[in-house]
């Protein structure tokens, strides 16, 4: 699985702020129902109840939210960068300015592991947080993302 086949270049957006996870869940629903018609209703509930059970802020600066959907047919993947950091409740208690939200369908399982574990991966590359944080052009942030992290995760 690479990146590139989870993120579409309409999936990247540049933010000036946000004054809420609700409210950030809500523009990740958002863009959601624009790149795949999903119902934004229904993402931004799927992404708040999974937050309900933990924090997805990783630390460095980094959130990875993720939520099972009915209706989805793969893995797919929205990226966000806040030009304000956000308080995200992360482990580490840094705020957060980079977003890589995973929807995944509801009967998915290695999928959604394999997808996270790969994200994951790619924004733990202190160089590629460097680079995403010194762009605002959504373009360029899909290219660092998918040109600029591990090319595949294994089987």
């Amino acid at each position: 699985m690479q990146v590139s086949e989870i993120l579409r270049p309409d999936g990247v957006k540049v933010l000036a702020s946000s004054p809420s996870k609700r409210r950030l869940f809500q523009d990740l629903a958002d863009m959601a129902q624009g790149c795949w018609g999903l119902d934004p209703a229904m993402v931004a509930e799927a992404l708040l109840e999974r937050e309900a059970l933990g924090p997805t802020g990783v630390g460095r600066g980094v959130a990875l939210p993720h939520a099972r959907l009915p209706g989805l047919d793969r893995v797919r993947g929205l990226f966000l960068r806040l030009e304000r950091p956000l308080d995200f409740d992360a482990v580490d208690r840094a705020p957060v300015d980079l977003v890589f939200c995973l929807l995944a369908p509801a009967s998915a399982g290695v999928e959604h592991l394999k997808a996270l574990a790969l994200v994951s991966r790619t924004l733990r590359d202190v160089a590629i947080c460097a680079k995403l944080r010194a762009n605002s052009d959504p373009a360029t942030l899909h290219t660092i993302l998918t040109e600029g992290g591990p090319r595949n995760l294994a089987a």
